[in-house]
């Protein structure tokens, strides 16, 4: 779906609220909703004061969830669960999650949810270049994967260990369809790394995002949401980059836990993320919403117009994750 195919109501949910009543507030529990990361704050306000369901905060990562997900197979104690797309994926392939469809499933594109409704996007970033533009020394901004490979950016690149960290495996995905890979061939997206090696960039393995504020990293690989919150909310003069050659969107997913306590509960929670005002929750944190909407005008303004977004493209996910560890291997062994 192209940026400018997001054409239906967001921009309504100021004036149309989410129907619900909230009455008696009902506990439920979500492995990692973290109140920071995506405006994960308002999110879990608008749930309690919307539709009367409190969740507490929990700080997880995708992994973390994963995994506690696996030890309480037989003992559940989430209701829902949120995470990376390819992390969903590994949920529904392992029996984590059960099928649920919440109300605007149907509106969500193909290719962004399970078709039997064991994951479900509720939003998505696209990779590209945070720029912190005044540790550049002077050199101009980026504008393509290939010119990070020039002199005027030795040690100025930055990208989380695509062997590790999810984002830095989506980063490779971008850059090998930039020089014509795909899910069966990372030829590409290995010469590419190898080549960028010799321009000493920066390969941290945790999320980044003070190190480019402060200058330390003045490029990273990484998400157009962090890029835009350092351009709207820190000082300095940070950008934006969607390469030239083209990227990928990643969506994040939700799910229903298997076997949930909280299971009705659970299904309000998820009824509600996925509604016109739920939806728009998560633009104030700068993600695209995963229904096709049209941002509020003051929104979309602040994101790089919708001609640029059409170069970022959705890929099969379920092969992105079935190949993630064998990239990781041959990363660490070709690049490395």
């Amino acid at each position: 779906m192209s940026h400018t195919a997001r054409v239906a109501m967001v921009a309504i949910a100021l004036a149309t609220p989410f129907l619900a009543n909230p009455a008696a507030a009902e506990d439920a529990v979500c492995y990692n909703c973290p109140p920071e990361w995506a405006d994960w704050s308002s999110m879990l306000d608008a749930l309690d004061s919307e539709i009367g369901v409190q969740m507490p905060h929990d700080n997880k990562n995708s992994g973390q969830t994963f995994a506690q997900l696996v030890a309480e197979r037989d003992n559940p104690v989430a209701d829902v669960a949120y995470y990376g797309v390819t992390t969903g994926i590994k949920a529904a392939v392992e029996g984590l999650v059960q099928p649920y469809k919440p109300e605007g499933f149907d509106d969500v594109p193909e290719g962004l949810k399970d078709p039997e409704g064991k994951w479900v996007a509720v939003h998505y970033g696209t990779i590209g270049f945070f720029v912190n533009v005044d540790a550049l020394g002077g050199a101009p901004v980026p504008q393509c994967f290939a010119d990070l490979t020039k002199p005027e950016y030795r040690g100025m690149v930055g990208y989380l260990d695509p062997s590790s960290a999810f984002v830095g495996y989506a980063a490779a995905v971008a850059a090998n369809l930039a020089f014509d890979g795909d899910l069966d061939n990372f030829d590409p997206a290995i010469k590419y790394f190898s080549e960028l090696a010799q321009n000493d960039p920066m390969v941290p393995k945790q999320t980044s995002y003070a190190r480019v504020v402060s200058g330390e990293i003045p490029i990273l690989f990484d998400y157009d949401f962090n890029a835009y919150r350092a351009k709207y909310q820190e000082d300095g003069n940070f950008e934006f980059v969607l390469p030239c050659e083209g990227s990928v969107r990643v969506p994040y997913v939700m799910g229903l836990v298997a076997d949930a306590p909280h299971a009705e509960t659970g299904k309000k929670v998820l009824d509600f993320i996925l509604s016109d005002e739920g939806q728009a929750i998560w633009t104030n944190a700068y993600l695209q919403p995963a229904r096709p909407v049209e941002l509020p005008a003051e929104v979309a303004a602040k994101f790089l117009p919708a001609s640029e977004y059409e170069r970022a493209v959705a890929v099969d996910y379920a092969k992105m994750e079935a190949v993630q560890q064998a990239f990781g291997e041959r990363y660490l062994s070709d690049v490395k």
